[in-house]
């Protein structure tokens, strides 16, 4: 099989329990870290399927590397290729094909419910997980659905979650993130964290249980994420 080709955006923010998860089902990947300066690969011919990780930046003041990625996804879309886009992934996938992204009137930062809605409860990818459950948040942009995607999860601060669109999965949440990445992120990004409100939790809070509540997000990757890791066998 070819290989994944992973896109990360910031060294803070590795791929984590993803790759792990693909260790575990034996599919090969190649990471693609964009923070050290190298130019997207374009070429398509040697991958099985795109994942776009999570990082800092705007969609819609897009540098050339961020071009260059939706570009990409355009073009993997016209030729099937999978795609997963987390975060900053999943915002550069809806933009890429035709969905808007915009400021949030707040951002969404700590341990934060997600509800599923009813497309999920008929999609393989989505079978298996509970109706509700709660996952780690940080992000001050939100994206609509692209027209022709189904809108598969909503939250209190955030009305799209997640969608699908033919092979491809966008979820604004993180399950891939361990307690280490965490904590460095409430170090380096604290002022995101100031003016608390029902969308922002401090940084105890954010810190409270963590090694269990990592655990329990790693959970859910294990069937969402697998689900989508393994439907390109």
């Amino acid at each position: 099989m070819k290989p994944v080709r992973i896109f990360t955006h910031a060294t803070s923010e590795p791929p984590g329990h993803f790759a792990k998860l693909l260790e575990r089902l034996d599919l090969p990947y190649e990471l693609v870290c964009l923070e050290d300066g190298k130019q997207v690969p374009m070429d398509l011919d040697n991958v099985s399927a795109l994942i776009f990780m999570g990082g800092p930046g705007d969609v819609n003041k897009a540098p050339d590397w961020m071009l260059q990625e939706m570009a990409l996804i355009r073009q993997a879309t016209d030729r099937d290729i999978p795609i997963l886009g987390v975060c900053l992934g999943a915002q550069l996938l809806s933009k890429a094909l035709g969905g808007n992204v915009w400021e949030a009137d707040h951002v969404e930062v700590g341990w934060h419910d997600v509800k599923l809605l009813p497309a999920a409860s008929t999609h393989p990818w989505f079978h298996g997980l509970a109706e509700q459950f709660t996952v780690f948040q940080w992000h001050a942009h939100v994206f609509s659905a692209p027209s022709g995607a189904i809108s598969m999860a909503t939250s209190e601060c955030t009305q799209c979650q997640a969608f699908t669109i033919g092979n491809n999965l966008a979820v604004q949440f993180h399950l891939e993130m361990d307690d280490k990445v965490i904590e460095f992120l409430t170090e380096k990004y604290g002022s995101d964290l100031v003016g608390e409100s029902d969308c922002v939790q401090n940084r105890d809070q954010i810190l409270l249980n963590i090694t269990d509540r990592c655990q329990q997000t790693f959970a859910i990757a294990d069937i969402l994420i697998a689900n989508w890791f393994l439907s390109l066998k």
